[in-house]
């Protein structure tokens, strides 16, 4: 099923190219946020370019390493098998995690993301894609709990400092501007 936004019934902050962001708690020491960008391209076009997982470092600049694995049996139970590595500076340290990702495709409309081990107690994400005018409505939803306790306050306000700033890059990459 297709749902179609028209142009007059989206935000019209959206289509003037602002993220919109939501964030929320998740558990005691992690945070979820979701965030949602027009993109002034098709959706076809949208969805070849982020199902090459390798790309991902383009669009979130803490991604240094993002590569599809050949998925093992008792490793990933259905989709692709995706690894990433992300370095984050902060203060005076840098934070290194990895993660290893069962990732679940439906054609054109949405990827899941689900942690199958990696540096965070969880970690899980959802981008869904929708035709919006002669455009396309991404949103983007993730929610994590890292393993070194850190008041969810603390997350949720890394997640909406960050989130968009990633969110207006990977539109950037994917429009080619």
């Amino acid at each position: 099923m297709t749902v179609r936004f028209a142009s007059d019934s989206i935000d019209p902050a959206l289509l003037r190219g602002e993220i919109l962001l939501q964030t929320r708690s998740h558990s005691a020491w992690g945070g979820a946020c979701t965030a949602s960008m027009y993109l002034p391209i098709a959706r076809s076009h949208a969805w070849q370019q982020l199902t090459d997982y390798s790309r991902w470092v383009h669009y979130f600049p803490d991604v240094v390493k993002s590569e599809e694995l050949r998925p093992v049996d008792s490793f990933t139970s259905g989709g692709k098998c995706l690894y990433q590595m992300a370095r984050k500076a902060f203060l005076m340290f840098t934070a290194e995690v990895e993660i290893y990702l069962r990732v679940i495709e439906v054609v054109q409309q949405q990827i899941q993301f689900r942690m199958e081990k990696g540096s965070f107690v969880d970690f899980s994400a959802d981008l869904k894609l929708q035709d919006c005018g002669s455009g396309t409505l991404l949103t983007y939803s993730v929610a994590a709990t890292p393993l070194i306790p850190i008041p969810s306050m603390f997350i949720q306000q890394a997640m909406h400092m960050d989130l968009p700033a990633n969110m207006k890059k990977m539109r950037q990459v994917l429009c080619g501007k």
